[in-house]
Parts: C-alpha cells; structure tokens; sequence
C-alpha cells in the first residue's frame, strides 16, 4: 500500500443498513443542503474551481434520486450529469479511460457521473469483459488518473450508495408496479442479483486499492432512500466548499453603476 492510501478503506461488511434519519428531519436538511450546493456553484464560477462527483453503487440504490436533488437547484450552465452505460463499438477500440477524459469539466463547473471508469474493476470485471490483466492494471491507472485531476486543481468525491438485496427486491417489485418507473428495470438489474457474491468481492476490494487521501471513498448505508441522499449531499457540499469562499460576490463597477441609475438601486443587499 503506497503513502496515498488512507488507512481504513471501507468495508462492505461494516456497513449499517439499519441507519435513518430522525423522523421530520428530511426536508429541512434537504432545503439547507441544495441551498448550500447552489452557493458552492455561484462560487465555482468565480474562483474557477472544478468538481467531478462519482456515483457508483448496486442497482437500485438511489444514485438517481440524489443526483436529481442536486440537479433540480443547480444551474445546468455549469452543472452537468453523465450517465454511463456500456461502451459504444467504436469507445471499444479506445483505452476505457478515453471517453471519461472527453466528460470531465471545465473551469468554473462540476460534472457528476452516474456509473463511472470504475466500470472497468466491477461489472467488467465480473461480467467477464475484460480480461484479468486488464482489470487488474486498472487499479493503478484510475488512482493515477485522479491524481492528475486533483493536481490540476479538481475535487473529486466518490460516492458508494449500499442497499441490502432485500430492499433493492422490494424497489424492483415497487418499479415493476409503477409504468412510470419500469424503464428503470433491465434484464441486467435481475442478472447482477445471481452473482451478488461476487459484487460484493471485486467493490470491497476496488475500495481498497482506490480509496486514496487525494480521492477517498464514502460507502453510503442506502435502505433508507432519505438518509442516503442526505449523506451522500452533505459529503458532496463539504468536500466541494472546503477552501472556497461562499459569500456573496460584489456587484461590477459597471453593473453596480447601472442599476442605481436604471433601477434607482442604494447599494444596500
């Protein structure tokens, strides 16, 4: 293990599924939570910084629904969200990496990616995609890759959303019921449950060897939706406004010039 690796990685195993937040407390923290997002991307646009979120996790586990919290009060200018599917024929014949290089923001945005390049030591792994040596050169090259965003001046948050295989059933079964969600549901959902077993082994040892101090890994309990988004949204505002100044920008000379002629504005806030 080199210096970059934290010290304890999470642990599938440690998880506690049984976690919930105090009853009436949801939607006020939710309130405070997207308020504090939207001056984190206010701030982002003048200090130029950069964010990418990773959302990796089993199906069903609620990585949409916490991404839709953050992109129902960002400004899609500089907010953009990535689903990853399967590669495409001609992304195939290109190292895996180069189609995550080509998403990755500009100055001044953040990019969350719903599934991510750690598609190549999960479903590719156990799904007999790639090859052995493949996946297991990927280890190093995702920790390298990374390090060169952070080194050019990125955050990077990795989030783990964790649901027991009853409850994500129980979402299959209330999807299946629902015609406005079965999209949701693929013959790969259903598929991925025969082989949790080996789910669980290549994510708790993906954990291990990519859970670094430059990119660590939050696991995320996820039986309860409601407590999962909170989590995963508080980790996300903390690791991106660490360093940033969050107050209010001062008004352009010209602008501030402007709107006291125009709009008879004091100057006051």
């Amino acid at each position: 293990m080199t210096r970059e690796h934290v010290q304890h990685p999470p642990k599938l195993s440690d998880v506690d599924l049984s976690k919930r937040l105090p009853h009436g407390t949801y939607d006020d923290r939710l309130k405070e939570l997207q308020t504090r997002l939207k001056e984190i991307q206010q701030a982002y646009l003048y200090t130029k910084d950069m964010a990418v979120i990773v959302f990796e996790g089993w199906d069903a586990a609620g990585k949409g629904g916490t991404i839709r919290r953050m992109s129902a009060v960002l400004d899609p200018r500089g907010f953009k969200v990535w689903p990853i599917a399967a590669p495409r024929p001609r992304e195939l014949e290109q190292h895996y990496l180069q189609r995550f290089w080509t998403r990755l923001p500009a100055r001044g945005e953040i990019a969350v990616f719903d599934r991510s390049w750690y598609g190549r030591v999960l479903v590719e792994r156990v799904e007999g995609y790639a090859e052995p040596k493949d996946w297991k050169r990927a280890y190093g090259e995702i920790n390298e890759f990374e390090r060169m965003l952070v080194d050019d001046g990125a955050r990077v948050v990795k989030i783990f959303l964790y649901v027991s295989q009853k409850e994500q059933l129980r979402r299959f079964q209330e999807r299946l019921s629902d015609p406005l969600k079965r999209w949701k549901l693929s013959y790969e959902d259903f598929r991925n449950r025969k082989k949790w077993a080996e789910y669980e082994e290549a994510a708790d040892e993906m954990l291990q060897r990519t859970h670094t101090e430059h990119a660590p890994w939050l696991v995320v309990p996820s039986d309860s939706k409601h407590y999962a988004r909170i989590v995963a949204l508080e980790e996300i505002a903390a690791r991106l406004s660490k360093g940033v100044e969050l107050g209010p920008r001062q008004l352009g000379e010209q602008v501030e010039a402007e709107a006291k002629k125009i709009l008879s504005w004091d100057g006051v806030d």
